[in-house]
């Protein structure tokens, strides 16, 4: 078990745990609920995860954690998270201390990113942007295998952008959570997809639900993924005008609508301001499990 790793994914109903020996195989893995609204206890089942994972593989590791959220470079103390009870704990030193040990936190979409650098489906690239569509819109830049954190630890927050080129029926655009109006997240969440299909077919329908009627020639369901999908190559377009990577992983449940990896790469095109596009857009290798991997991977040694 040399160079174990484990990793924590928190989530805000699951808390799972994972430890990867030195070539990335998961030897144990653990998951319980979150206990939500209490940060002591969030604490504790965080410990006691991490304590049963090393019980069974018999050995000390490092430990990574990724959280909905984020170490503010400023106070030391999360920010950011929809987990609200974490917002202003000093998370990462509070459990370094009961485990006796350094920790590494990150936010959970840069660990997504990492997992699916390191040996997912961005093995190899240069520069990669972790995408994940779900209840939020969130992302992860790696560079050269490395998280980019950002000055203010908030590099690859996409989704509290707006919505580029709106138009006219897109604009002014919901009440985003952080506040502000027409945000990314507001168009491309798994709730987002919910609310325009509810508005132009009267049905309210979960995300799953819509994805699968699209595929099975629904005109509502087919017309409300069509625009997420115009949407997505937008929003996506301006990400490769920053950043150029290589490849983008899209992750969370709106990327198993599997028909958006085969039109999105031809949608980005007007969007991006090259006589090329060259940036391959592919779902998670690892899928649910790359915020564990992930978190696991932020000790690279």
């Amino acid at each position: 078990m040399a160079g174990l790793r484990i990793g924590v994914d928190l989530g805000g109903t699951k808390i799972e745990a994972a430890a990867l020996d030195g070539s990335g195989r998961v030897v144990a893995r653990r998951r319980r609920p979150t206990p939500a609204e209490d940060y002591e206890r969030t604490l504790a089942a965080v410990a006691e995860l991490v304590d049963e994972v090393e019980s069974e593989t018999g050995c000390r590791g490092s430990v990574g954690v990724g959280i909905p959220g984020a170490i503010s470079p400023k106070t030391g103390l999360v920010k950011n998270s929809n987990s609200t009870w974490l917002n202003g704990q000093p998370f990462d030193r509070d459990l370094s201390r009961r485990l006796g040990r350094a920790v590494r936190v990150a936010n959970d979409a840069n660990c997504f990113a990492i997992s699916e650098a390191v040996d997912g489906a961005a093995a190899g690239a240069k520069i990669v942007f972790g995408v994940i569509l779900g209840t939020g819109v969130g992302g992860g830049i790696v560079i050269d295998g490395r998280v980019l954190e950002g000055a203010d630890a908030i590099a690859g927050e996409w989704g509290h952008n707006p919505l580029p080129a709106p138009t006219d029926e897109e604009r002014p655009g919901e009440i985003c959570p952080c506040g502000r109006r027409g945000c990314i997240e507001t168009w491309l969440s798994g709730p987002a997809l919910v609310r325009d299909h509810e508005r132009a077919t009267g049905r309210r329908w979960t995300a799953t639900k819509i994805g699968e009627a699209s595929a099975q020639g629904d005109a509502g369901a087919e017309a409300a993924v069509a625009r997420l999908e115009e949407r997505l190559a937008r929003a996506l377009g301006h990400i490769v005008n920053i950043l150029d990577p290589e490849v983008i992983v899209l992750g969370g449940g709106v990327s198993n609508i599997a028909r958006l990896f085969r039109t999105v790469p031809l949608l980005i095109a007007p969007y991006v301001f090259s006589d090329r596009v060259v940036v391959r857009i592919v779902p998670p290798r690892h899928g649910d499990s790359s915020g564990v991997r992930g978190a696991a991977w932020l000790w690279p040694e």
